[in-house]
């Protein structure tokens, strides 16, 4: 027989006769045991209306909801040498899941956000400094567009991550994010920067990241703006290529296999029909000399 009750915790569920049967009933949770759905920012859209410093705002405010990750953890795996088509399906996980990012994480999320704006030029910056006995590495996302510099990113301090689309030249960019890392007692050893990635998403061409690199602490500012400016002209005239570019490989004829080089002692191939006809006219020349020669 069933029993006419069933005692149970009262927090999650009771039980209570009814005329009809049995039938359960789900008292609510207590305030302290609910847990509410995490807030996913939505994902940027470009409108017509909007201006590309407002563009580039929307983007890094986005960036800042999702807040910088300071687990220790990094959530998703960015290999520098994947093609730029792997990383962009990674920058579209970032924004199914909504988890906190680091600086490489960034800028593969700007470099995804700002596709199909081709007056945008991107490109990645990359710093090695010193302090209190160690070596930190951090990568920017460098922004060129009409004539100014600026930058997208992430870090742990406001004014090492984007920098507002103002800076005439690109050594003044590079030297202001070198003077924010004095403030906080960092020497610049190594500054590192890339080439223009393309607007294509589904490109099997990895990321250019240190076309141009400088040992900053072994240079005057003269000699860094110099090279810094050449760089940058180089790269608006488009003249660089990737230094991990390779020549286009050859494409094979079909039904024509590549053998491989013959050996040796391998056995002569068979006269073909234009060596039959070279060898006939030497032996006729050879035939001849014998009846010219004096006995």
């Amino acid at each position: 027989m069933l029993p006419t009750s069933i005692s149970a915790d009262p927090i999650f569920y009771s039980l209570t006769p009814e005329i009809s049967g049995l039938e359960t009933r789900l008292c609510p949770l207590p305030a302290w045991l609910q847990v509410q759905e995490p807030n996913m920012p939505p994902v940027p859209n470009y409108k017509l209306s909007m201006s590309i410093p407002e563009w580039l705002q929307a983007i890094q405010t986005y960036m800042k909801m999702l807040q910088y990750n300071h687990t220790g953890t990094q959530f998703f795996e960015i290999r520098k040498t994947r093609p730029l088509s792997g990383l962009m399906e990674t920058a579209k996980e970032m924004t199914r899941e909504s988890l906190p990012i680091k600086c490489l994480e960034a800028v593969i999320l700007g470099i995804y956000l700002t596709n199909g704006q081709p007056s945008v030029e991107r490109f990645p910056i990359s710093f090695k400094t010193h302090f209190s006995g160690n070596y930190f590495h951090h990568v920017v996302l460098g922004i060129y567009c009409n004539g100014r510099y600026g930058s997208l990113g992430m870090s742990r301090r406001s004014d090492l991550m984007d920098k507002p689309l103002t800076y005439r030249t690109l050594s003044d960019l590079i030297f202001d994010f070198e003077d924010s890392y004095k403030k906080y007692l960092h020497s610049v050893k190594k500054v590192k920067i890339g080439l223009y990635v393309p607007h294509e998403p589904h490109s099997f061409q990895p990321i250019e990241w240190k076309q141009l690199v400088l040992n900053v602490s072994k240079m005057m500012r003269t000699e860094v703006r110099k090279e810094l400016e050449k760089f940058a002209r180089d790269m608006r005239m488009k003249i660089l290529k990737p230094s991990s570019a390779h020549s286009p490989m050859k494409e094979r004829p079909r039904g024509k296999s590549l053998s491989p080089r013959r050996r040796q002692g391998s056995p002569q191939r068979r006269a073909c029909r234009r060596d039959k006809s070279l060898l006939c006219c030497v032996c006729s020349v050879a035939h001849t000399g014998k009846l010219h020669q004096v006995p």
